[in-house]
C-alpha cells in the first residue's frame, strides 16, 4: 500500500471514530427550574431548583434528583412532555411518591429522589416503553414543574398557588 493510500486510510478511520464517539446518546440531563419558565405567564418568585435525570446503562431506568430552594406548601414535582413554548400532559409523579407527604411551610433542600420504570408511566405514555420517554427528552419535550398551594380557597388565589407549577424547568 502506497503511503498516500496508508495517511487515506488512517484518516478514514480516524474521521469514522470521532464521528462514531459524537454519535453517542446522551443519558444525563437537566434543568434549572424557576418562575421565568412557568406558563402561560411568567411567575415572579425567589424560588428556584434543579433537577437532574440520568438514563440507566440498560435504558429500563431513569433516576432523578429534585433539589429547590425558597419554595412554600409544595404539594407536587411532575415530569411532562412538551416542548418549551408549551405546557403538555403528565406522564410521570417525581414528588410525593412512596408514601412521602406534601412539603407545608418554607422548604429548600432535596424535594425529591428516586427512580422512574416503564410502569410508573401515566397519561398519554401510560403503557409504553420507557424507551418513548427516553425519546421524549433526548427530543428536548420534556420538563419539570413544581406546584405549590398557599392553603386558600380557591386554588390559583395568588403567589404561592399555581396549579400549573409556580417553577418550571426543560430538561436538557
Amino acid at each position: 500500500m502506497s503511503m498516500l493510500r496508508r495517511v487515506t486510510f488512517l484518516l478514514a478511520a480516524a474521521a469514522l471514530a470521532f464521528s462514531a464517539q459524537g454519535a453517542e446518546a446522551k443519558s444525563s440531563f437537566s434543568a434549572e427550574l424557576t418562575g421565568a419558565a412557568h406558563l402561560p405567564e411568567p411567575v415572579v418568585t425567589k424560588a428556584t431548583g434543579f433537577v437532574t435525570v440520568t438514563i440507566s446503562d440498560d435504558g429500563s431506568s431513569l433516576k432523578y434528583t429534585v433539589t429547590v430552594q425558597n419554595l412554600s406548601n409544595i404539594v407536587a414535582a411532575d415530569l411532562h412532555m412538551g416542548p418549551d413554548s408549551a405546557n403538555g400532559p403528565l406522564v410521570a409523579r417525581l414528588f410525593p411518591t412512596g408514601g412521602a407527604k406534601s412539603k407545608k411551610g418554607p422548604f429548600s433542600g432535596t424535594l425529591a429522589e428516586g427512580t422512574i420504570r416503564a410502569s410508573d408511566l401515566i397519561g398519554p405514555l401510560l403503557g409504553a416503553s420507557l424507551a418513548d420517554l427516553i425519546e421524549e427528552i433526548r427530543a428536548g419535550n420534556a420538563y419539570v414543574n413544581i406546584h405549590t398551594n398557599d392553603g386558600v380557597d380557591p386554588p390559583d388565589t395568588g403567589p404561592g398557588d399555581y396549579t400549573l407549577g409556580e417553577i418550571r424547568g426543560q430538561l436538557q
